[in-house]
């Protein structure tokens, strides 16, 4: 991998809280800062395109990550996503059949003590560097087809489907 390239959404992972009635907004990329304080031996680029909860992601977001994408050079794209349409976004890019591409995010604001967010971006930077071209979701410590994987909202998790 010569550099990965990663595009930004938004989501859980981004979130910032303001109060006890959960009132947020979705702040600046965290996963730059993320990649640099665990000290990365590879370098990489993060062209932030979207500050959304990903229940408010567009199909036409979706095309302009599908673009983003498209028109990098590099061939290991990482994408940070709210989870509640990660999968829905990830159908989407699976035109690009020339890349590897791995959605992430969090189940818990990257800012917050023992948030996911750290754990899966690990698991994603490992599998894009890893696996054949494709696009694949990096959640819960496991690499998902996501064809093959819900949200599975009441247990805050992902799943297999039946």
């Amino acid at each position: 991998m010569d550099s990965l390239c990663i595009v930004t959404t938004g989501g859980t992972i981004d979130k910032i809280y303001f109060d006890d009635k959960s009132d947020f907004q979705v702040g600046e990329p965290q996963i730059g800062r993320i990649l640099e304080e665990l000290g990365v031996a590879f370098r990489f680029n993060v062209i932030p395109i979207l500050r959304k909860d990903s229940l408010h992601i567009t199909d036409a977001d979706r095309e302009l990550l599908r673009a983003t994408i498209a028109a990098q050079p590099a061939r290991h794209v990482l994408v940070t996503h709210g989870t509640d349409s990660m999968v829905q976004t990830a159908n989407v890019l699976a035109a690009l059949t020339d890349k590897t591409i791995v959605l992430t995010g969090a189940l818990n604001p990257a800012r917050f003590r023992g948030s996911d967010a750290e754990f899966n971006i690990g698991t994603a930077v490992g599998a894009v560097q890893c696996l054949p071209p494709g696009v694949y979701i990096a959640m819960n410590g496991r690499i998902w087809n996501p064809s093959k994987v819900r949200k599975n909202v009441e247990a805050n998790r992902f799943e297999a489907l039946d």
